[in-house]
C-alpha cells in the first residue's frame, strides 16, 4: 500500500525544505523546495515503492517550487530520472537551454543531473496534481537510451503513454494484494510501453502499408499461431488468409523466404531456446519436438544437428553447463570486486 512521503499545511509548511525527501531522506535528490505562501495551504504526496522506482500522487492547492543547482549536484550526486504524468495545473521547466511547459494530459522527463528549476503551478480552481515516477538512470536507460539531461516534454495522447499510466495508477493504488514481483513486471512493461512511445515520437512517420504488406502479416501471425500444428502447409495458411496458395508465395518471396524455410527455421529456433531455457526434470525432448510441430522427435532431431551442428541432448548438455559456470564465474568476480572496493 501506498505510504505518506510528505504531508503539509499552515502549520508545517516552513518545514517543507527538511522533510520533502521523507523522514529518512530516502526519495528524490538535495535541492531547494519551498511552497509558495497562501490562503490556504494543503500539500500531500503519496508513495509506493516497486524495488528501486518509486510511484509518487503529488496534490497540492498551492504553487510548489524546486530547484537544483550544480552545488547540489557536487554535494549529491544521485542520478535520478522522474517520468511526470500532469493532471491538474501545470509543471513549468527551465533550465539553461530554455523554458519548457507541461498542461494537463501531458508527459515529461527531467533528470538530476543537470541544473534546472521547476515550479508546479495550480490551476483556476487551485489544484496540482499529478503522478510521477522517480527511477535510477541506469534503470531507464534499458527502456530510453536517450539522453534527457536537458528534459523532454511530450503530448501524452499516445496509447503507450496513456496504458503506461494506467498501469502504473493500478500499481500504486493496489492494497497489497498484488505480489512485489507481479508489480515488478506490471512497472517494466509501462516502462517499456513509455519507452516505445519515446522512440516512436522522434522516428520519422512510417511509410503507408500497402495491401501486400498487410497480407504479409496475415501470413506471419498465422503461420505464428499455428508453428505447433504438424499439419501445418501452404494449403492451410492460404485458406486461413483468404488467398490462393500462389499469392502467398509471391509474398514470402518478398521477404526473401519460402514457405518450407520460413516454417522449419522459426521451429528450430523456438525449440532451441525452449531447450536452453528449461529443466529437463520439467519437460523432455519430445515434448518441446512435439510442442513446434515436428512429427516426430527423431526428425527433430536430425533436423536440429544439421542446422545446429549438436544433437538436442548435446545443445541441453552444454547450456546447462554453460549456466552453471557462468553463474560461478560471476559470483567469483564479484566477490574479488567487493574485496578489494572495500579494503
Amino acid at each position: 500500500m501506498a505510504e505518506t512521503l510528505f504531508s503539509f499545511d499552515r502549520r508545517n509548511y516552513r518545514d517543507c525544505q527538511d522533510k520533502f525527501r521523507g523522514d529518512r531522506e530516502q526519495e528524490y535528490y538535495r535541492g531547494d523546495f519551498w511552497i509558495e505562501d497562501a490562503s490556504t495551504i494543503e500539500v500531500r504526496s503519496e508513495r509506493k515503492a516497486v524495488g528501486a522506482v518509486s510511484i509518487i500522487k503529488q496534490r497540492s492547492a498551492t504553487n510548489l517550487g524546486f530547484r537544483r543547482t550544480r552545488q547540489h549536484i557536487r554535494e549529491d550526486a544521485t542520478d535520478l530520472s522522474i517520468l511526470w504524468f500532469v493532471k491538474h495545473g501545470k509543471l513549468a521547466f527551465s533550465n539553461q537551454c530554455g523554458n519548457k511547459i507541461a498542461q494537463p494530459g501531458d508527459f515529461a522527463i527531467t533528470r538530476s543531473m543537470s541544473p534546472f528549476f521547476i515550479e508546479c503551478v495550480v490551476d483556476s480552481e487551485s489544484v496540482h496534481e499529478l503522478l510521477h515516477v522517480t527511477v535510477p538512470t541506469h534503470i531507464l536507460r534499458a527502456h530510453i537510451p536517450q539522453d534527457f539531461s536537458t528534459g523532454l516534454f511530450m503530448p501524452a495522447n499516445r496509447a503507450e503513454l496513456a496504458i503506461a499510466e494506467n498501469i502504473l495508477t493500478d500499481v500504486f493504488e493496489d492494497d497489497g494484494s498484488l505480489g512485489e514481483d507481479s508489480a515488478r513486471v506490471l512497472v517494466e512493461t509501462a516502462l517499456t510501453l513509455i519507452g516505445n512511445a519515446v522512440r516512436t515520437s522522434e522516428e520519422a512517420a512510417p511509410a503507408r502499408q500497402t495491401i501486400a504488406d498487410r497480407r504479409l502479416q496475415d501470413v506471419l501471425r498465422f503461420i505464428e499461431v499455428h508453428l505447433s500444428d504438424p499439419q501445418l502447409s501452404t494449403a492451410m495458411v492460404a485458406k486461413g488468409c483468404g488467398i490462393s496458395p500462389r499469392y502467398l508465395s509471391f509474398l514470402l518471396r518478398l521477404k526473401g523466404t519460402s514457405f518450407s524455410e520460413l516454417v522449419w527455421e522459426q521451429r528450430l529456433e523456438k525449440a532451441r531456446n525452449w531447450l536452453s531455457a528449461s529443466d529437463p526434470r520439467d519437460i523432455s525432448i519430445s515434448e518441446i519436438a512435439y510442442g513446434v510441430g515436428f512429427k516426430s522427435p527423431a526428425h527433430f532431431s536430425r533436423m536440429f544437428k544439421r542446422v545446429f551442428k549438436v544433437n538436442p541432448r548435446e545443445f541441453r548438455g552444454e547450456c546447462a553447463e554453460h549456466s552453471e559456470l557462468a553463474h560461478a564465474d560471476e559470483h567469483d568476480a564479484f566477490a574479488n570486486f567487493a574485496g578489494e572496493t572495500l579494503q
